[in-house]
């Protein structure tokens, strides 16, 4: 008897774990052809990419879990635990946290891509730069002097921005290769 529970277990844990894997290739083939159509690079395709492997995995371990014979209970009091530390901690670390949604929010909608000349418009610190890159934290901008300035994700959403020039630094390397000849 206890043999027929875990095989029946452990067949509806495989077929599980199969839809997962199917479910994640959607995702992944569905997100690089967004990604790809919008123009955004590769490090920010695999970026968002991981966060949705995770996501697939956490999902994954609380079904199982129920599958394997744990009650609702149990897993409230397990939860509600880890959250509770959780939440204590990203209180800590909301700055971080701030960024890392904002960059998630940028992947599926920003209308600036790397290669663009922007202009921050910030009363303390206005910017004019090219985005260099675009990571899960903060932005790369070069200024026209050369200087590289890290800008966080939630300040480029809480700030007004203007496109100054599309593909900016297409532009700068042709304008190098006119100046060479």
């Amino acid at each position: 008897m206890i043999s027929e529970i875990l095989q029946g277990q452990l067949i509806t844990t495989g077929i599980f774990i199969l839809s997962l894997l199917i479910i994640r290739a959607i995702s992944h083939f569905t997100i690089t052809k967004v990604a790809r159509k919008n123009g955004i690079n590769e490090a920010r395709i695999r970026l968002i990419r991981r966060y949705i492997t995770v996501a697939l995995i956490l999902v994954a371990i609380l079904i199982e879990s129920f599958v394997f014979g744990a009650k609702f209970e149990d897993l409230a009091l397990i939860f509600s635990s880890v959250f509770a530390i959780i939440g204590i901690a990203l209180f800590a670390i909301w700055s971080i946290l701030s960024n890392v949604t904002s960059g998630i929010i940028m992947f599926f909608n920003f209308p600036y891509k790397v290669g663009d000349k922007i202009e921050i418009h910030d009363k303390d610190f206005p910017i004019k730069a090219i985005i260099e890159d675009i990571r899960a934290f903060q932005l790369h901008l070069r200024l026209d002097d050369g200087d590289l300035v890290t800008y966080p994700n939630n300040l480029m959403l809480q700030k007004a921005v203007t496109l100054i020039q599309k593909d900016a630094i297409d532009n700068l390397d042709e304008d190098d290769g006119v100046d060479a000849v």
